[in-house]
């Protein structure tokens, strides 16, 4: 397993495991690879400073090197999927749920959040959007919420 540190279009930062780096260059062609903050599929790999074994004493010998490797990676690539797209379907529920039941404020949801917190306005479900600088405030209030990943709408 390789852990990468990825950027988006965006330049939202985080990290996502893959098995190996061509499942990794798979992943991102299809664009299975989201952003969790704004849901872009837009995705590169941060510089990084690669592992390296420092010695023949590192590498595996000939006789301990699985023979049915090509087999382990794609049975591990398909399961990583079907994982990823469960998530994926769970966030989605979880926004239809909000979209469903939620009052949309829009850009105005951490003014909203407040007001709700400090009794200025009825407390309702509400849903929007807020700034990295913004969601960081409400923490630092100790306003609870819940962040939940932008993804893009797909037909399928």
């Amino acid at each position: 397993m390789i852990l990468y540190q990825l950027h988006c279009a965006d330049e939202h930062s985080f990290e996502a495991w893959f098995r190996n780096s061509a499942s990794y260059d798979l992943q991102v062609a299809a664009g299975d690879v989201e952003c969790p903050y704004c849901g872009s599929t837009t995705i590169t790999k941060a510089p990084m400073a690669p592992n390296i074994a420092s010695g023949k004493a590192d590498a595996p010998k000939p006789e301990q090197t699985p023979t049915h490797t090509a087999d382990i990676d794609a049975a591990s690539d398909r399961r990583a999927h079907e994982v990823a797209q469960q998530i994926l379907d769970a966030v989605g529920r979880i926004r239809d749920y909000a979209e469903e039941n939620f009052e949309d404020v829009g850009e105005d949801f951490a003014d909203e959040a407040r007001k709700i917190h400090y009794g200025d306005t009825k407390e309702r479900g509400i849903y929007g959007k807020a700034s990295e600088e913004d969601a960081e405030e409400l923490e630092d209030e100790g306003i609870e919420f819940v962040r939940l990943p932008g993804t893009p709408r797909r037909n399928s």
